[in-house]
């Protein structure tokens, strides 16, 4: 008789399936699809799917680097207002100042940088909470974007255009006539995202930092300093994202993106897994979280003729159900509650 040693990490142990949240939002995104496409054909085509991503690619992206803003306990609700100051920039530098396009890119990319520096400076090293700092710079670099448009010699609410085709190529151009290299561009992003957060010692320190700040001061980490770091990159999302936009618009503006998109994005963050309270998050929940936003703005006027002033109210929604669910499941009292139940069913 032969004996098999079936240890803990041997191949013949099958290991019990384990339900995550992300697996939870796997299923929902499935089912969404599910009712859209029942509901209309056309929800399936891919060639409509992909035309209709501009139009939520930018919570996809901001959302990636939100994630690691809140993981660190923080937030940040300015991300939309810088894709506004990189759209004015890169028309101004480009049309006024004789700047390449590129170079204009850059210089946006940088400003941005620097701002989302002083912000993380002052939730960082100040203490200052990052509400109230963001609230703030809302305001403030929404101004500043204004502001530039006023050395245009084109009118603001005109917008700059007339760009040229190979600044406009990374929004024109598509893969096998069908994928647009702006999805290409959130997929490399989503795995630069993804390496940063959960490959390398610089993201457990994120982790480290949202769980107990104090505790990982005195392990060595510079709390401040990380900190600092997530709106950095935050803002360095939301100026690709306004490059992106206005190479697929064609046109400058100071006021392109919108505040509106400050709830998609937190939203997505928050469904995607990440704790209001910091600590936990994945990107991978994030990624998830914000297709299932995408595709609910995308289909809802498709599909049941729902208004697009409207949309707001189903992602409120979601938001306050993910919240409540979530914070009751971690109450002692509820989830025991939901053990007993159990119990007497079996």
């Amino acid at each position: 008789m032969k004996l098999t040693n079936k240890t803990p990490n041997s191949p013949l142990v099958k290991k019990p399936f384990k339900f995550t949240w992300n697996t939870f939002l796997l299923v929902l995104l499935i089912v969404e699809i599910t009712i859209f496409g029942a509901t209309n054909s056309k929800f399936l085509n891919p060639k409509l799917i992909f035309t209709g991503v501009n139009d939520y690619l930018s919570i996809c992206i901001i959302s990636l680097f939100v994630t690691m803003v809140m993981i660190t306990g923080g937030i940040d609700i300015q991300a939309y207002s810088f894709i506004g100051l990189t759209s004015i920039i890169i028309g101004v530098l480009w049309q006024d100042f004789g700047f390449h396009i590129w170079a204009a890119a850059g210089v946006a990319v940088l400003v941005c940088a620097l701002c989302g520096a002083l912000t993380g400076f002052l939730i960082g090293f100040c203490g200052v909470q990052a509400m109230v700092v963001t609230l703030g710079g809302s305001f403030l670099f929404s101004g500043l974007a204004l502001l530039i448009s006023t050395l245009s010699s084109t009118e603001s609410y005109q917008g700059i255009s007339g760009f040229p085709d190979y600044f406009r190529f990374i929004t024109k151009t598509k893969l096998f006539d069908l994928i647009p290299l702006q999805i290409i561009i959130y997929i490399l992003l989503v795995i630069i995202a993804y390496t940063i957060l959960h490959k390398t010692k610089y993201g457990r320190k994120i982790f480290l930092v949202g769980i107990n700040a104090s505790a990982a001061e005195y392990s060595g980490i510079n709390s401040r300093w990380v900190k600092m770091s997530t709106y950095i990159l935050s803002s360095i999302a939301a100026s690709i994202t306004g490059i992106i936009m206005t190479s697929y618009l064609g046109t400058a503006k100071s006021d392109l993106g919108g505040s509106s998109l400050t709830m998609n994005i937190i939203t997505a963050v928050v469904l995607g897994g990440t704790l209001s309270t910091g600590g936990s998050g994945s990107i991978m929940g994030t990624v998830l979280a914000s297709l299932i936003i995408g595709l609910l703005r995308f289909g809802m006027p498709l599909c049941f003729k729902v208004n697009t002033q409207y949309l707001d109210i189903p992602i409120g929604v979601l938001l306050l159900v993910v919240i409540l669910g979530r914070s009751a499941a971690s109450n002692p009292k509820v989830s025991g509650a939901v053990r007993k139940l159990l119990k007497k069913e079996k």
